[in-house]
Formats: C-alpha cells, structure tokens, sequence
C-alpha cells in the first residue's frame, strides 16, 4: 500500500521505511501505511520562518483574507473525493459533510471576516489611543504584530478535515505559517487534504507543511516566537506542555482536549412538550454522528429526577432506529469508530462507568450491522447508561464513542453542582423554556464552560446544535478541556499575534499605525473630497464654518423632522432641564450642519457617505452659537476587489470658544481613481 508522504521544506518527503499499516475502520482492509522517519523537524520550522513567514507578512490581511476564500472554493469543488476517502475512517456521508463542509466553512468565514473585520494592512491596532499626559504629546496604542515563528498544530483523529482547517485559518490570517501534524489512525484523509491545498498553488510557499506520521524531536526546536496548538486527550495535553523546550521559552501553547459536557433538561421539559423531544433527540445526536467520536458529544445527561423513566425510554426508542453498519451502505445512520484501538479503548471505559451505573440500552459488546463484519470493523452500539450522579465516575471517565450517561437532579442548584463536577468543559446545553432557570444554570455553569447553548422552541429550527463549533465562537474550555481557545472569530487570529503597547507622539503613532491620531500633523490644501483614494492621504484635512445656530434653524429642525422634545422647543422646561439651562439645538441639527459645512458637492471621487460611528455630543449648542468642523482622513482602506475603497474620517466640530461639541467618525467609499 502507498506510504503517506510529508510536505516539509519545500517538497515532499517519503519515508525510507516501511511505516505502520493504517486500516479502514469498517472493513479492516489496509488503506495505507504511515511514517515520518527521516523527516528533518528542525529544518522545517527553519523553513517556516525563513520562508513561509516572511512570505505571509508581505501580504495585507485582506489579501490572506482572499487567498483563504479561494481555497475554501477549491476545495469545495473536491468534497466528493474528500467524502469517498472520509467513509474509511468509519464516516457515514452525513458525518463526512460535518468535517469537510465543516472544515471549508471555516476557511470561508475567516476569508470573510478577515476583510470585514480587519484592516487592508499588516498591523492590527486594537482599542483606542491612551492619553498619557496633560497635553496630548505623549500618547500609546496597543498594536498586534504577527508571530515571526511557525504554528505547529497537533490534531486528533475525530476531525481530519476540519481539525486542521480550523487552526490553519487563523494562524493563515493571522501571517503566521502552519506546521500540521495528524493524529495517525485518519492521516491518510488529512494527506490527501493537504496534497489538494499544495497542488492548487494558491498559498505562499512555505505556509502551509505537512508530518504524516511520528513528530520525533519537532518540540525540541520550537522557540519562544513559534506557537503550539492540540487536540487530544488530556493526558497528552499535559505531557505536552510540559515539554522542557516549552516550558524554557514560554512557548504558547493552546490545548483542546476531552471532556465531559453535559445538556440539561428543565424542570418545564415534561413529556409532550417541544423541549422534551428536542432534548431527546440532541442526546441521540450527539450520541451517533461520527460514532459518538466528538470532543463536544454529550458525555452527561442531566434530567429532572421525575423525568429520568421518560427521558430512557424515549431516548431508547430513538437509538432502536439507529442502524449501525458500513458507512456507505443506503439506510445506515451511523458507522463503525476510527480503529479497533479505539473501540477496546471505548469498551475499558465502559467498563468504569458501569461500576456507577448500569445500561439503559445497547450491548458494549455485540451490535448487528449492515454489509459489514462486526468484529473485522471497529463497530460497537451505541450504549445508553443510568447511574447516580454523586458517583465520581460518570465525572471522571470518558467514553470516547457513542456512550452518554443518563443522571438525575432535584434542584436547580445541584445540577449547576453536577455540571461543574466534569472539571471544565468545551460545551454544554440547557434546554428549557423557563428563562429564569435557564438564566441560573448559564451563569452558574459558565465559569465550567468554554460555550453553552440554550435550546427552546423558538430557536430550535435555525440551531446549529449542542455539537457544533462555530468559527465565530470560541472553541475550548477551563480546566480538563485544556484550558485554550480556538477560533471565536479575531479573537482566534489575535493568538498567533504579539500585543505591543507602543508610546510616543501622536505623529509617531500615526506613522506606527498607518491611522491619524489627535494631535498628529495635518495638511490641509486641495478639498479632501476632491482626492481619489491614490491621491487622498493619512491627515489630510479640511477646516469649514463657522456657521452661527438661530432660534428659527432649531425651530424648523423641530418641525421638519418631528423631533419637538422639550429641550429644543419649550423654554421654561428645557430651562429646568439641569444640563442645558435653555434652548439647545438638536444634536442631528450639529451633525446636519457640519455635514453642509464640509461637504463638497461637485461629482467627484467620493462615491457615498455610509454610516457614522463613534459619535458622541460633548457641549450643548445653544442659540447664538458659532460651530467649525474639522474633517481629517483618519484611515484609508483601499478593497482589493473593489474600484474603490474606504475612508474613516475625524469629524470635530467645536463652537467659538474652541469646544468640542460632538465627536464622530464619517465613513465614506471613495474612488480609487478619478472618475
């Protein structure tokens, strides 16, 4: 059989052995083989950073952001070989699309987010500009800055697919070049993932590198700039991280590991209702897709102690539906585990978790399957359990498969009690319609939990379910889960980031961070307006006005709009009022005018005016008042697939004594050329 090859420093690397036989985990047949001997692990992190790096940082976050979403297209156009090759791992087509078009997903929502979200630019300014003196010279700006090492992700065998598309995305985004090595029993299917990612040609050279097989002394030569991120078991996890070359140079180091996530039922979820069933069927769910091998499967079901004989025997009747067999054969709804490792594995945990407990339903050791042999494959039913929820076990042994634990509760604060018992988890649910225990279980189980999901009638049908990480959520958990975090939109990308708090002028940090800052230099000349956004330049600004407010503007805004609120139009109220001491004007009119003011009307670049953000009335305006506005290009955005871009503009606009009486930003598309 072929053996798997790695994608390390710029070419591929077959090993000079004959590697480890790897087996299709329905019919036992030899699918490949796998080794990484040979493998020169500190010449490929060298690679990464001397060449991937680099090459990465070049790019702007919007052109990554690109590269990201015509990947996710490619592949796209190759998920059915994808799924072929996913059903030997055990994979029912349903369970392939989870991981494929899971995976996919990903890197299409960080292909957008990255050009929503983030700047046309290779820095990330985060938070405002801190004034650290009187006045305003000497200022400070947080910033991020992409790590200059390579992110060496080690996934688990559950999610070949979208394990390694998850972490890659980010890092990708972030400028930070990838290191993936897959757990062995499903590499073949990663391999293949990974020989579409580097024969399409889109990504740099260098940012993307593969392991099939052993990481032999890989973590002896990270570094303090290099990152490291798995998934796996919590043993694993903590061998890991204390890595001698880890623990020297504080490398970061972000673990996903097992856990034991719960769903609880409500005291409101009685038999009949909509959450009753929906509870019922999330457990069966969880329970089967991907044969139970989910770092998010509902591990404990918490039930109302009244409820406990309903909940087994409609669960029971849902499982008896469930056909258990080869993955590609029509009818079947779940398929066999990734080896038959992993099946002893799930049956010795079983076997602990029966000492608290007994089944409900299933057989740990004989299952009926379809156009399979049993015991060639790594099948094994799925298996229902009752046990006493002051028993140790059932929050201590995970059963890696298609196992969950039925439990009872009395009160609200003991299953907030029993859910914090699994010791940190990835994920949890409540299912209720009681919006009052609902919210005394969120805010008690949170501090348990990296993501919890709440389930009624009203959010049932558009749910994505108990199971599913999102790449807009945060995905990890405190505690056994491993105490990480992955994705949860830029929050994931900021991990593969350096924060740098930079102080100096307000003209040195616009030049740092490609913005205006208040206090840097500004140029004033030709009509900002009138500068496409090839002529148009960071500071660049207009001073327009004054325009002096009248009794008869505020009375005409107050009519014209319908805003007569009493401070614009009665006297004696808004003299009364102990902010205004009088007539002011409407805090639109102040916009409305400032608008006039700097506006210039003529056909020019500037294609729209589309949003305000940030604004803020500082000074009342009353009548008399003079007001000036000051407009400034804050910050220019240019949109790679776009003839035009965006601008962020400085709007002050000050009354005679030189007071700021509001504050804002204007958002504008301008062309990048004159029309």
């Amino acid at each position: 059989m072929a053996l798997l090859r790695s994608y390390v420093s710029g070419g591929w690397h077959t090993a000079a052995d004959e590697g480890v036989p790897l087996h299709d985990a329905a019919t036992g047949e030899e699918v490949a083989r796998i080794s990484s001997k040979g493998v020169d692990f500190a010449a490929a992190l060298e690679y990464g950073r001397r060449v991937g790096g680099p090459a990465l940082r070049e790019l702007t976050f919007h052109q990554r952001a690109a590269l990201l979403k015509a990947l996710a297209s490619h592949l796209r156009e190759h998920r059915d070989e994808l799924y072929a090759l996913s059903a030997r791992t055990g994979a029912t087509l349903g369970d392939s699309k989870f991981d494929v078009d899971g995976g996919i997903g990903v890197l299409f929502s960080y292909g957008s987010k990255g050009k929503r979200e983030l700047p046309n630019d290779t820095v990330y300014v985060e938070g405002n500009v801190e004034p650290l003196s009187r006045g305003g010279t000497f200022v400070a700006q947080h910033i991020a800055t992409p790590l200059r090492g390579v992110a060496v992700q080690i996934n688990a065998f559950n999610f070949p697919v979208w394990g390694p598309l998850e972490k890659f995305a980010p890092a990708f985004l972030a400028g930070v070049p990838s290191l993936v090595k897959p757990a062995s029993q499903t590499a073949y299917l990663t391999a293949r993932l990974v020989e579409l990612i580097i024969e399409s040609g889109i990504l740099p050279e260098g940012s993307l590198q593969f392991v099939a097989g052993s990481v032999g002394d890989l973590l002896d030569h990270v570094t303090a700039q290099d990152l490291v991120s798995f998934t796996g078991s919590a043993s694993t996890a903590q061998k890991l991280r204390t890595h001698p070359a880890i623990v020297r140079n504080a490398v970061r180091f972000n673990a996903e590991a097992d856990s034991l996530n719960c769903s609880i039922l409500g005291p409101d979820a009685v038999r009949g209702t909509t959450e009753f069933d929906l509870f019922v069927k999330q457990l069966v769910t969880e329970m089967t897709v991907k044969a139970g091998q989910k770092c998010t499967a509902i591990r404990r079901a918490f039930v109302p102690a009244s409820l406990l004989d309903d909940v087994a025997q409609a669960a029971s009747e849902r499982l008896a539906k469930v056909t258990v067999g080869n993955p590609a054969s029509e009818g079947v709804r779940m398929g066999a585990l990734a080896s038959l490792e992993q099946r002893e594995e799930v049956r010795r945990s079983l076997k602990a978790l029966l000492d608290a407990g007994s089944v409900v339903f299933g057989d740990p050791e004989r299952v009926e399957v379809v156009d399979a042999d049993a015991e060639r494959g790594a099948f094994i039913s799925p298996v229902l359990l009752k046990a006493d929820p002051e028993r140790s076990e059932p929050h201590e042994v995970e059963a890696f498969g298609p196992v969950s634990t039925l439990m009872p509760y009395t009160s609200t604060e003991q299953v907030v009690d029993f859910a914090a018992r699994g010791g940190g988890s990835l994920a949890g649910s409540v299912v209720s319609a009681d919006k009052e225990f609902v919210r005394e279980v969120v805010l008690g189980a949170a501090p348990f939990h990296g993501r919890l999901l709440v389930l009624d009638a009203e959010d049932a049908k558009e749910s994505t379910g108990h199971g599913s990480p999102m790449p807009q959520l945060v995905h990890g958990g405190p505690g056994r889960a491993g105490g990480g975090e992955e994705m949860g939109g830029i929050r994931g990308v900021l991990h593969y980031m350096q924060r740098t708090a930079v102080q100096g002028s307000p003209a040195v940090l616009s030049a740092v961070t490609g913005r205006w800052v208040a206090g840097a230099p500004r140029a004033e000349g030709v009509h900002p307006f009138r500068k496409s956004l090839a002529e148009l330049r960071v500071g660049d600004s207009v001073v327009a006005g004054p325009r002096v407010v009248s009794q008869a503007d505020i009375d005409h805004f107050a009519e014209f709009t319908g805003d007569t609120f009493y401070a614009h139009t009665d006297p004696e109220a808004a003299a009364a009022n102990p902010l205004f001491g009088g007539i002011v004007a409407h805090g639109y009119l102040v916009v409305s005018f400032a608008a006039g003011l700097f506006v210039s009307p003529e056909p020019g670049p500037v294609l729209a005016n589309y949003g305000l953000e940030n604004l803020r009335f500082l000074t009342p305006v009353k009548v008399g008042d003079s007001l000036t506005v000051t407009l400034t290009a804050k910050q220019i955005t240019p949109r790679i697939d776009q003839d035009y871009g965006e601008v962020r503009w400085d709007a002050d606009v000050t009354n005679a004594e030189g007071e700021s009486v509001a504050k804002y930003d204007v958002l504008t598309l301008v062309s990048k050329e004159q029309p």
